[in-house]
């Protein structure tokens, strides 16, 4: 088939798999049944495709049947804590350590458990796992007495619920906080086996740090090979350049800064083929802009009071020459509700709450790249200066003023170049 009509159905094929890939990159975990059904059967429609894809650029491995999809995520910084799961929205309060803990036990105990369960029962299960000499000799107890604790458990059975691996049959898990009653749910178990995203089980790791441990229970293969050491690191750029707001090149090691140096033309033009996300490439790094706003679970700027309040603490550290003490910005909030507290919350007027609000405000800050923690205070990185505010320039008489600003410019009109010479836009080969 040729002509326009076959370039219409070229152009909706392109576009249904781009769909599909947004949505595994925004949910790894698709449901049939899901809040995004419609994704999840383009997904099965452009399987072989979309596996392929993140296969070769990512080191992803997806799969598919008739229930659920999941792409099995390896994050390009492992360490990385600034993205943390949440039962909800983006307003729901980030998984703590013993959320975490809790989340692991209650997945053990459904994977040995029946079709059903009840929230009580689950919760009889995850103390007796709790019980472990090696929890424990690591400080973690659980019994479920506390109401603390049983609103933690909660949080982490809406989170299944909303991934898809319990549907809620009877009663809800504020009746068994409160004492007043209990919930039951049916156990997808197909679901819930596609939960494990590590290339090797826990149980299989010897190392003892944290972040050692990652590091084996992510690593596929020895990298005895020119070949395999080019592929891991094209893999850890795509992955960057996908999941994290901005890629400095000042994180890099050299190996793999002098890779991006000659393969970021290729790297960034098949993102972008794939999921629409567009470079925009300057002296200090590469941030993968989304035009249409959707692929982030932090946004900036954003509605409301702490929304505000991040925006103009943004501006004050992107004229810092320096680090910046927390007790300076709270000092700072202070200055600034005189003047924006009438658009502020009540809470977020009362003597106190700076600290807090300067706590949430750095941590969007350091989630989006930012800023940084450092032990001399908070440095700024260099993609804040998109949020400086510029002095007012005073025309001559007669002409017009400009007002300060905020530059929120998704895209310069003319992305600068990087400092480090370029050797090639659009390479020939994509291993050298």
């Amino acid at each position: 088939m040729s002509g326009p009509l076959a370039e219409v159905l070229d152009g909706q094929r392109q576009a249904d798999l781009q769909k599909a890939a947004r949505a595994l990159l925004k949910e790894p975990l698709l449901t049939a049944d899901g809040p995004y059904a419609d994704e999840f059967r383009l997904v099965r429609r452009h399987t072989a495709e979309l596996r392929e894809w993140f296969e070769r650029n990512v080191g992803w491995t997806l799969r598919t049947d008739a229930d659920a999809a999941r792409l099995r995520k390896t994050p390009g910084t492992l360490t990385d804590a600034t993205h943390p799961a949440r039962e909800a929205a983006r307003s729901a309060l980030p998984f703590t350590r013993r959320r975490y803990v809790l989340l692991c036990l209650a997945l053990a105990s459904l994977e040995r458990g029946e079709s059903q369960v009840a929230l009580g029962r689950l919760a009889e299960q995850i103390v007796l796992a709790a019980a472990d000499p090696e929890l424990v000799a690591a400080g973690i107890t659980f019994t479920l007495e506390r109401r603390e604790e049983r609103l933690d458990l909660a949080a982490v059975v809406r989170l299944l619920l909303r991934l898809g691996v319990l549907r809620r049959v009877a009663g809800d898990e504020d009746a068994y906080v409160t004492g007043s009653g209990d919930a039951l749910y049916d156990v997808r178990r197909r679901v819930l086996a596609g939960m494990p995203a590590s290339l090797r089980g826990p149980s299989m790791v010897e190392a003892e740090g944290l972040e050692e441990r990652l590091t084996e229970m992510t690593a596929r293969t020895a990298l005895d090979s020119e070949e395999l050491r080019f592929r891991a690191v094209r893999w850890k750029l795509t992955r960057i350049l996908l999941d994290d707001p901005v890629l400095y090149y000042d994180d890099l090691a050299d190996d793999e800064l002098a890779y991006l140096t000659r393969q970021r033309g290729f790297i960034t033009a098949r993102i972008n083929e794939l999921t629409g996300l567009v470079p925009e490439i300057r002296a200090e790094g590469i941030a993968m802009v989304d035009p249409l706003d959707d692929l982030t679970d932090v946004r900036m700027p954003e509605q409301g009071t702490h929304g505000h309040i991040t925006l103009l603490l943004a501006g004050h550290l992107a004229r810092a020459t320096g680090p910046v003490e927390p007790q300076e910005l709270a000092a700072r909030v202070r200055e600034l509700a005189v003047e924006h507290g009438g658009f502020w919350s009540r809470s977020a007027r009362e003597p106190g709450a700076e600290p807090e609000l300067v706590e949430r405000a750095l941590s969007r800050l350091v989630a989006l790249g930012l800023a940084e923690h450092t032990g001399r205070g908070v440095v700024p990185r260099p993609a804040l200066a998109r949020y400086a505010v510029g002095e007012p320039v005073v025309r001559e008489p007669g002409r017009a003023r400009r007002p300060a600003t905020t530059e929120q410019t998704v895209r310069p009109e003319q992305p600068e170049q990087s400092v480090r010479p370029e050797q090639s836009v659009r390479p020939e080969q994509d291993e050298r």
